[in-house]
């Protein structure tokens, strides 16, 4: 039972990155002690602020881990859907690669097509379309796989049954060949996909979509095609609610932490650039002094970290978004 819990919860997964890193950084970590570290990094998983920096093979380990990842990508560059700014798939991949270094491109591709639904992917998307495919195709990327498995054979007439689901945490990697999705007339039974999906979830190590909302999502349909079966999915507040990553769609540019915390920050900056020319009168020695107090990290050093620009050419042109 124990064993079982502990499995579920990923615990060996953590505790073996922390002694890891521990052991790489000892003699940083022997400043302020071992209890401090262990302290410090499973708070740091509490608040999902751990895979900041991280290598891609870390952030997607666990559940916790990729719903993370979701939440941080949204806080850090939501101002980017507030000012309604539109980007291509490759600036949403540099957004991306400023939280993971190695990030791979292929799935910021599969969540552009989602948006897309073809293979232009050097098209502009609004932040919001862009994310909530990219939480649907980052989240459940090997039941993704299957699924898209499931969906040609259906195509082909072939017995779904016999597909294989991916054991491997690295089969998001594959180059998956975009179901024939040529013609929105064309697609599988929608009442046959959901036997199959629901079948998969049964026997799917990985995470999956509850059922229940997936059958609700499809209850209303006859047919429909691979693709349109993601955008659904992406579009499914019920499903996002339980995934658990991201707010409501209407709520994803309201985050008052954050809020507050660029107020002090904007305040703080005001603050010195009002005073600075008075300094030589003097009043400069008045100013409180702020100390930003430097504690070892626990974390992994980069040691190829790359800076990038974040302010995307191109990114003011007028163009229609893909919201409704």
């Amino acid at each position: 039972m124990l064993v079982d819990l502990l499995s579920q919860r990923h615990v060996l997964t953590y505790m073996e990155d922390a002694v890891s890193q521990l052991l790489e950084n000892r003699e940083d970590i022997s400043q302020y002690g071992i209890a401090r570290f262990f302290t410090e990094y499973f708070n740091s998983v509490r608040q999902g602020t751990h895979i900041l920096f991280r290598e891609f093979s870390f952030v997607q380990a666990t559940p916790h881990n990729r719903a993370s990842f979701l939440r941080t990508f949204w806080r850090c560059f939501r101002t980017v859907g507030k000012n309604g700014d539109l980007l291509t798939a490759q600036e949403y991949h540099c957004l991306l690669q400023l939280l993971c270094p190695d990030f791979p491109v292929e799935l910021t591709q599969k969540a552009a097509r989602i948006v897309l639904m073809d293979d232009a992917v050097d098209c502009l998307m609004s932040f919001s379309d862009f994310l909530f495919a990219f939480q649907i195709q980052f989240y459940y990327s090997e039941f993704l796989e299957s699924v898209a498995a499931i969906y040609q054979d259906l195509l082909a007439g072939k017995n779904p049954n016999t597909v294989i689901v991916p054991t491997s945490s690295s089969g998001q990697h594959r180059q998956r060949q975009p179901p024939n999705d040529c013609s929105p007339l064309e697609g599988v039974e929608a009442s046959l996909f959901y036997q199959c999906l629901e079948s998969l979830c049964d026997r799917s190590k990985y995470s999956c979509p509850p059922s229940a909302l997936v059958k609700e999502m499809l209850s209303s349909a006859q047919r429909l095609t691979f693709y349109g079966f993601l955008m659904a999915l992406a579009k499914d507040q019920g499903i996002n609610r339980a995934l658990g990553a991201l707010p409501d769609k209407g709520d994803l540019f309201v985050d008052p932490a954050m809020d507050q915390e660029l107020e002090k920050l904007v305040a703080q900056v005001s603050g010195l650039s009002i005073s600075g020319p008075t300094s030589s009168s003097g009043d400069a020695a008045n100013l409180p002094v702020r100390h930003s107090p430097r504690i070892n990290s626990p974390w992994k050093p980069l040691h190829h970290r790359r800076k990038m620009d974040t302010e995307s050419e191109g990114s003011n042109e007028e163009t229609d978004s893909s919201e409704n």
